[in-house]
């Protein structure tokens, strides 16, 4: 039954379209890839057959780049920035043959008036000239503080999630008497002005994509907790002009253990899902088309299944999850404008109410994904 419905999910994704010729396969795990040790993690990723790792770039935070003002903002070399820990995986992935892509994400506090990390910069020209200061630094042809040029990073993302208020707030404004989109029309400029800092740096090499969404909003702007689902917001970043990146991120989560890749969301309140997963991926591939033209890329930059155990809630059975796993890749495969899908994590996190969607639990134990993802290339 599973390869039957394997069979149709692929067929259903991309009717008469050719597979993708280009898609790569990922992992992103902060905690282990950027803070674990790299002489454990990386033969890790290399026995994996990782060939992208996606890493957050923190501008701002605890474990941001720049936690003061730098004096001149677009030189790597500015004494307010700290790169060490990302000049270690840059050069850690170059040394076993993995690419890197770096998502920028988190405002600095002395960017946006002491708010907190999801609130945008109040000067977008405040991220654009740190986005030239890191693609300059890892653009292939800047010096690392031991005289040896740092590798280059091709691939880059602009925040994360930025249709949920956890990461971009506030999501509505309300503007003569109607609700605006504030998070798409802020949005769009940070998008735009990370495109420009690339384009400019390292003779315009690197590849940006904007979205990186969410697979669901309520669309609720008077909730306490108010979202955009991912079509609106897209709909909404194009109107306040969000131009020239190179492809669209997307995270395409199920919603329920119940969901397989393949199936649709549900129904709400009987009017068409507005959420997009894996089951309705064609949705988001014909927005894009008709708003910014067939040849639009597409990154999955975040994807995965929980487990039970732990999750009781959230989670499959181990099983499932290396089946579910190849399905989804399966399904990603046949759409010919995928160019990279990314698993997340490579371990469970130890707190519950974390994530659990490793190929190893938090006690280092391989679960069958482990095997399954090693097999994705073939």
């Amino acid at each position: 039954m599973l390869a039957v419905a394997l069979a149709a999910a692929v067929l259903a994704a991309a009717p008469g379209a050719s597979a993708s010729k280009s898609l790569q396969v990922g992992l992103f795990d902060d905690a282990q890839i950027l803070y674990g040790n790299p002489d454990k993690v990386f033969p890790l990723l290399k026995s994996l057959n990782t060939q992208l790792i996606r890493v957050n770039l923190y501008w701002g935070g605890p474990n941001g780049v720049a936690k003061r003002r730098p004096a001149s903002p677009t030189d790597p070399n500015d004494t307010a920035y700290t790169w060490a820990t990302y000049d270690r995986t840059v050069q850690y992935a170059e040394q076993y043959g993995i690419k890197v892509v770096f998502s920028i994400v988190a405002t600095p506090s002395w960017a946006n008036g002491l708010n907190g990390p999801n609130v945008a910069p109040k000067n977008v020209l405040d991220l654009g000239r740190f986005a030239e200061a890191a693609a300059t630094r890892y653009g292939g042809f800047f010096p690392g503080p031991d005289g040896r040029l740092l590798p280059a990073v091709r691939f880059w993302l602009v925040w994360n999630e930025p249709n949920s208020p956890v990461f971009l707030s506030p999501q509505y404004r309300k503007v003569g008497g109607k609700w605006v989109i504030q998070s798409a029309v802020v949005y769009a400029k940070m998008c735009n002005a990370v495109v420009a800092a690339v384009r400019g740096t390292a003779g315009g090499a690197g590849k940006v994509a904007c979205g990186v969404t969410g697979p669901r909003g309520n669309n609720a702007p008077t909730q306490p907790r108010a979202s955009v689902s991912p079509l609106a917001f897209l709909r909404a970043m194009k109107a306040a002009g969000a131009a020239g990146f190179d492809a669209y991120a997307h995270h395409p989560y199920y919603g329920t253990p119940r969901e397989t890749p393949s199936t649709p969301p549900p129904l709400v309140r009987g009017a068409k899902p507005t959420a997009v997963t894996l089951g309705n991926f064609g949705d988001l591939g014909k927005e894009l088309t008709r708003l910014y033209g067939a040849k639009m890329r597409i990154w999955i930059t975040e994807y995965g299944y929980q487990t039970n155990p732990p999750d009781r809630q959230f989670g499959v059975s181990y099983v499932k999850q290396a089946a579910y796993m190849k399905q989804a890749y399966a399904i990603a495969k046949a759409h010919p404008r995928v160019d990279m899908f990314l698993w997340f994590l490579i371990a469970d996190e130890p707190a519950l109410d974390r994530w659990q969607s490793g190929l190893l639990t938090a006690a280092g134990k391989k679960k069958p994904a482990f095997a399954a993802f090693q097999k994705l290339r073939g």
